[in-house]
């Protein structure tokens, strides 16, 4: 059965290349991918489950046994990450039936969505540092067409400044794999990581780590931020849903991945940088989130707070945190989604994309602004909803390790979301509506049913955290005993 685990990345592809072929049929393309990604949850869900009783499951591609080949290793970590991503690629993919448009769908929209998917969850499943590279760039180049789809100037505009950067973090990415091969001889994850403990961590493999560093931090928005609030601002609606809620979480996956296997000897100087960086990111990311009165601005710099707050467990290094950056990793691929596609539908139903511009939707669409309050409050981690179990335990593992800095700067950074997207709330839902009657846009059936979908998800989250704590804690056991991963990777 460990053949299973190619399925979540190899199955995208194939429907991808199908749906290339049937460019004029756009329904059959509908239903080929909704199919095909039904298929993949309940692949990725029985997976987990797999992982979960049984042990981390391997595949070895080509027959050839670790560490000389490829292989595929699917932990609870990287199944759960798998899981939700394709389940929020599902919902992202069915608010775009009723908002991407004939034209763009005529453009191989849903061969892309299928090859974004698999350079996602293909990352999240490689066992080999080279592979992951191959995969990133798989996604990346899938999102170079998503964020020009539609050609609009300030599309066009923002994918150089997006492209420019992904490019030369992939230059970094590829300078840092070199100098690791060329250290260790191996590409296997497992491998370096029981090189490095056999022989310990030299100080160019400390510099190495940081070249690392710079890659997942440019990839994840981690402070070297720049380019991602105009990137996610410039796409259609549904694509912007699917950046803000997969793209940055690869980037996060893959700094937690190599920090807590490869590179954890020398934590006073790499998850040191971690932690001052995981602070420094919340602060700006706050400072954005209330600077701006674009909504999408402001959205997308809520995606940034979230990034400085889930590496925080990375910094600090203990088991409560671990288990909660990936509650609230869960949670935040959620939320996100659903937050960049109520602030799009409200761009689309007033014209507006200034919140002060804005006024009294709730009075047109009382359930579309309910669901904003609901994911307002998620984001704030407010109980019971998916938000909340996170923060409390990265707040223990916090003061567990005693970086109280860090719990203070994590804690006030929810302030800081909660008024963000209070002014939104309060300025766009309440008052006189500004749409009469005769000239309300309907929310149509499609764009009702997404928002439904990601707000049940954010209260099964929340409420059913305890259904969900032993996969997290055996995820995060994984990654507080790399010796756990090292073996079921090595030995057979």
């Amino acid at each position: 059965m460990t053949n299973l685990i190619v399925l979540p990345m190899a199955l995208p592809i194939i429907i991808g290349i199908i749906l290339i072929f049937l460019r004029p049929y756009i329904k059959t393309q509908r239903a080929i991918t909704v199919i095909g990604l039904l298929t993949t949850i309940g692949i990725s869900g029985y997976i987990l489950q797999s992982v979960y009783t049984d042990g981390i499951m391997r595949l070895d591609f080509g027959g050839w046994q670790p560490p000389f080949g490829i292989l595929f290793v699917a932990d609870s970590f990287s199944a759960i990450l798998v899981l939700v991503a394709t389940i929020v690629t599902l919902i992202c993919t069915i608010y775009a039936f009723s908002s991407i448009g004939r034209e763009m769908e005529n453009m191989y929209f849903y061969s892309f969505v299928n090859f974004l998917l698999a350079g996602v969850n293909g990352s999240f499943l490689t066992g080999d540092i080279f592979n992951l590279y191959v995969n990133f760039e798989i996604m990346l180049l899938a999102s170079y067409v998503l964020i020009v789809l539609g050609g609009k100037k300030m599309q066009l505009r923002e994918s150089i400044k997006y492209v420019v950067i992904n490019i030369i973090s992939s230059w970094f990415f590829l300078v840092g794999i070199a100098y690791l091969y060329a250290q260790l001889g191996t590409l296997n994850m497992a491998h370096i990581s029981q090189l490095i403990s056999e022989s310990g961590q030299t100080p160019l493999l400390t510099i190495t780590s940081l070249v690392f560093l710079v890659v997942f931090a440019l990839k994840s928005g981690l402070l070297l931020y720049f380019w991602l609030p105009g990137s996610y601002s410039a796409p259609p609606t549904a694509v912007a849903a699917l950046f803000g809620g997969l793209l940055t979480k690869v980037g996060i996956y893959s700094m937690i991945r190599v920090f807590t296997l490869i590179f954890y000897h020398e934590t006073q100087i790499t998850h040191l940088a971690i932690g001052i960086l995981a602070g420094a990111t919340l602060i700006a990311g706050s400072i954005g989130a209330v600077a701006y009165k674009d909504i999408r601005q402001i959205v997308a710099y809520n995606v940034i707070i979230a990034v400085g707050f889930i590496l925080v467990g990375l910094a600090v290094m203990t088991q409560e945190a671990f288990e909660g950056s990936i509650y609230y990793l869960m949670h935040d691929m959620i939320a996100k989604s659903l937050l960049f596609l109520l602030a799009g539908t409200m761009i689309t139903v007033t014209g507006e994309k200034r919140f002060d511009n804005m006024s009294g939707l709730i009075r047109n669409y009382p359930a579309f602004g309910w669901m904003f309050f609901i994911v307002m409050l998620s984001l704030a981690g407010v109980p019971p909803l998916s938000g909340f179990i996170g923060k409390v335990l990265v707040g223990q593992g916090a003061i567990e390790a005693g970086s109280f800095i860090l719990l203070a700067l994590a804690f006030i950074s929810s302030i800081f979301v909660l008024y963000s997207l209070l002014r939104i709330f309060l300025n766009s839902f309440w008052g006189e509506t500004i749409i009469s009657f005769e000239d309300e846009i309907p929310l149509r059936k499609g764009w009702m049913v997404s928002f439904g979908l990601l707000t049940i998800l954010m209260f099964v989250l929340g409420l059913g955290a305890e259904y969900f704590a032993p996969y997290v804690a055996d995820a995060a056991n994984t990654l507080m005993n790399p010796q756990v991963y090292i073996d079921a990777v090595l030995n057979d």
